[in-house]
């Protein structure tokens, strides 16, 4: 159920009250009731998914972490046992009208947290120190910085309370990469260290650079005299500009190469190679002079 919304379960909004997601669970259970749809597997299967979005969103820390993380962090911090540890079946219900309690969680749950991180204990809760469960969020990053490294104030909320931390983010990073915060997931039980932290990068576009793997690519329009006759022009790199010489004769689309102007590979020395893309500049509009000379090179063939 890792990908389940648990609002869309119950049919409810973020805004929802307290009150509103009980209403809406004993409603929706009372209908789903394997007790009232003997025999009816997808009866039962959405019976537990009620169950479960219930055990969650009526529990205040967990809610949060839900809210704050989405379905994918929060389930990579919290097992099955885990979301069901503490959960009241009896007060959940309470004047239904309809069978419940722990009972008819033992008889879908066979007992046991199948896919739980432990087994031990009634209903497979997990005896002795156990790690927390690691958190997961996604940081912004500019180009520069993922690709120079930078120092990042980073803020998040773990075990219900914001915190704030400097993390450094090494150069050469690119999307996708991740950063190990140890210690800043999810807490530790029965003495347990706590759960890590991945920072997942997401590196923001640039007005001037492109990127591919460690290399660079950086445009730059030349007019059509200066790509018959070859020019020398400034170029931007990371280490700031560079004078390039563009031969005579280059077509469009050419790419000149500045060995090691690019991104430094992630841990070590290495650097990719910068290029610089040759594009042709063709002009809106011409001046009469400029015309009249254009018209002569076409009569001459260019």
């Amino acid at each position: 159920m890792a990908s389940t919304d648990y609002y869309k379960t119950l049919g409810v909004d973020k805004k929802a009250t307290p009150d509103d997601i009980k209403k809406a669970f004993r409603k929706l259970a009372v209908k789903y009731h394997p007790d009232r749809n003997p025999g009816d597997k997808a009866a039962e299967d959405k019976f537990k998914e009620l169950n479960e979005a219930y055990a969650v969103l009526s529990d205040p820390k967990k809610k949060e972490e839900y809210d704050t993380y989405g379905s994918s962090g929060f389930h990579k911090q919290y097992s099955q046992e885990d979301i069901f540890r503490g959960f009241d079946f009896g007060n959940a219900y309470k004047d239904m009208g309809a069978g419940g309690g722990e009972d008819i969680f033992s008889r879908l749950f066979g007992g046991s947290f199948g896919g739980g991180r432990g087994q031990g204990g009634r209903g497979g809760f997990r005896a002795g120190p156990q790690k927390g469960g690691d958190l997961e969020m996604e940081i912004d990053v500019s180009f520069r910085d993922a690709v120079l490294g930078a120092e990042k104030g980073v803020a998040f909320r773990r075990n219900g309370k914001r915190e704030e931390l400097k993390v450094k983010i090494p150069a050469g990073v690119d999307n996708g990469s991740k950063i190990r915060i140890t210690g800043k997931g999810g807490q530790g039980e029965s003495g347990g260290p706590d759960g890590d932290l991945y920072l997942i990068i997401r590196v923001l576009p640039d007005p001037v650079f492109s990127r591919d793997n460690g290399d660079l690519l950086v445009e730059r329009p030349i007019p059509f005299s200066a790509a018959c006759l070859g020019t020398s022009l400034d170029v931007p790199t990371l280490e700031g500009d560079k004078r390039i010489k563009v031969p005579a004769g280059i077509q469009p689309g050419t790419k000149i190469r500045l060995k090691g102007f690019g991104v430094k590979t992630l841990g070590s020395n290495a650097k990719g190679d910068l290029y610089v893309k040759i594009a042709l500049h063709v002009p809106e509009a011409l001046n009469a002079e400029q015309k009249k000379l254009v018209e002569e090179l076409a009569d001459k063939g260019m």
